[in-house]
């Protein structure tokens, strides 16, 4: 399972223990995504920054078309399939993605590859940045319904 994390808040008047795990995050600014593999300390990481981000499970479909479309090597290239297959083993990007949503590969194994990405602000906006999702808000974990504000964010 790979949890996408989006930071939804900016960066005034936060504590510097929540400001720390967000760059431990690589969650330097609002809109940027990271991928993320579930385990108890990044669990624990996510619910110290829960005021400031907004996470969820990634699907195979939605992680292909964000890293097609928002993937980025350095000299902010572009992720192609044909870098794909000539520094790993894998075909496509579809095939990467399969691997990736299935904890069979790390998306930052991938040589030069940019650990973040960079969204727009999403569609019709956020639901409201102060409130938990529960409450009709964007903040904290929204489970599958992540892959919904990455798509319009793309």
């Amino acid at each position: 399972m790979v949890y996408a994390a989006v930071r939804v808040r900016g960066k005034i008047n936060v504590k510097p223990a929540i400001k720390k795990t967000l760059d431990l995050l690589n969650l330097t600014r609002v809109n940027h995504c990271v991928l993320l593999e579930e385990k108890p300390s990044v669990k624990g990481m996510l619910q110290v920054a829960k005021d400031y981000v907004t996470w969820g499970e990634i699907n195979k479909k939605t992680l292909s078309k964000l890293v097609k479309s928002r993937g980025r090597i350095v000299g902010d290239k572009n992720l192609t399939d044909d870098y794909v297959k000539t520094v790993t083993s894998f075909k496509s990007i579809d095939e990467l993605s399969k691997a990736i949503v299935e904890d069979n590969f790390k998306f930052k194994d991938i040589p030069d590859v940019k650990p973040v990405f960079r969204l727009k602000p999403p569609k019709k906006g956020y639901e409201g940045i102060k409130k938990s999702f529960k409450n009709k808000g964007s903040l904290g974990y929204r489970g599958e319904n992540i892959n919904n504000l990455l798509e319009r964010m793309m």
